[in-house]
């Protein structure tokens, strides 16, 4: 594998999607590269184990792919936010700001405690709402959010100071 791969020509700019004036970071071809693919988990997984995480955690449907492979990696558990309807047990449900729209997103009541040590995964950070509705769900379970990690963060969306108080890596930035 070469280390020396510049993720960034493994995201594609899509413009008006999923409505007009956006303009989408797909990352489908990062995942359908192998050498791609693995140098962004491992670096993750590397974040992961320096932030003496127990517990990955990650939203839906994105941030799935890279936190199901780092948390196997990593040696750790794997817990899912999901949109209501999709966690068949008793659940924590907050609203938070999107993009362009609001949403719901919930996660099991008894999946963390107050003894794990989480880090957030996730493929982007735009504005943030998202990510602040994750870390709302991590603090109402008791769990402690010792770090978040992004595969790449919209620098032009949100302010410099967003999430400031956490430890946070994003594995690339746009300006």
């Amino acid at each position: 594998m070469d280390k020396n791969l510049n993720l960034k020509d493994y995201i594609l700019d899509v413009n008006d999607f999923p409505i007009k004036g956006v303009v989408f970071k797909d990352i489908t071809p990062l995942l359908n590269n192998v050498d791609a693919f693995k140098q962004a988990v491992n670096q993750m997984v590397e974040y992961v184990k320096l932030k003496k995480a127990n517990v990955v955690v990650a939203p839906e449907a994105r941030g799935f792919l890279f936190a199901s492979a780092v948390a196997y990696a990593a040696d750790v558990r794997f817990v899912l936010v999901r949109k209501p309807g999709k966690l068949p047990r008793e659940v924590i449900d907050i609203e938070y700001e999107l993009e362009y729209n609001k949403g719901h997103i919930q996660i099991h009541k008894d999946d963390l405690n107050d003894h794990d040590k989480v880090v957030i995964v996730d493929d982007v950070l735009a504005t943030g709402g998202t990510m602040q509705a994750i870390i709302d769900l991590v603090h109402q379970s008791k769990a402690t959010v010792n770090g978040i990690v992004f595969l790449a963060d919209l620098l032009f969306l949100h302010d410099k100071d967003l999430f400031k108080e956490y430890d946070s890596k994003s594995l690339l930035t746009y300006k």
